[in-house]
């Protein structure tokens, strides 16, 4: 009977290994889960249209376009970073029918396009500083205005000085010559 008595515990030990070995769904822990994807590195090209989170979907930097695309117009504006759920202040923006280099800031929200070819990060020098031509445009226009203004006041207040002289409105051919000078 001895060699039955240690059959037993053999036996049992045996289970107990095969036990341990294999886990029961139940009890069992779970696989681990995978590691996350790491984050896809920020864009250097942007070739179509939209609204897009520097840092995030484009990297900062001087980017250049060769303008619209066909014979439309070719829009974009950075825009200033914003709390969740807010828009903010555009930094910069032009509207135009020429190719396009712009620097986008690392501090910049978001820059959007509509309309442009493609953009892609270069090494050109960034933008000289100043106004956008359309806004320069402009700037000259309320200078020439304030000019004449001021010239019509001088005439209406001194009766004997000489007249300016008027410019056509632009496109309606030369300027005129230069004005008569009174003879006493």
């Amino acid at each position: 009977m001895r060699s039955n008595l240690w059959a037993v515990p053999a036996a049992f030990a045996a289970f107990a290994a095969m036990a341990w070995a294999v886990p029961s769904p139940a009890g069992a822990d779970p696989a681990p889960a995978p590691a996350p994807a790491p984050p896809a590195a920020p864009k250097t090209v942007i070739d179509h249209d939209g609204a897009f989170v520097v840092g995030t979907d484009i990297a900062p930097g001087v980017y250049a376009s060769a303008g619209p695309v066909g014979n439309g117009t070719c829009s974009w504006r950075r825009i200033a970073a914003a709390p969740a759920g807010q828009t903010g202040d555009t930094i910069d923006r032009a509207f135009t029918h020429e190719a396009q280099v712009v620097q986008i800031d690392a501090s910049d929200g978001t820059f959007k396009t509509t309309g442009c070819q493609t953009w892609q990060l270069t090494d050109q020098a960034p933008p000289g500083p100043g106004l956008p031509p359309v806004l320069q445009g402009l700037k000259l226009k309320a200078y020439l205005d304030t000019l004449n203004r001021n010239a019509a006041q001088y005439n209406a207040a001194n009766p004997d000085a000489p007249a300016a002289p008027v410019s056509p409105p632009q496109g309606t051919g030369p300027a005129p010559g230069p004005a008569p000078t009174p003879t006493p």
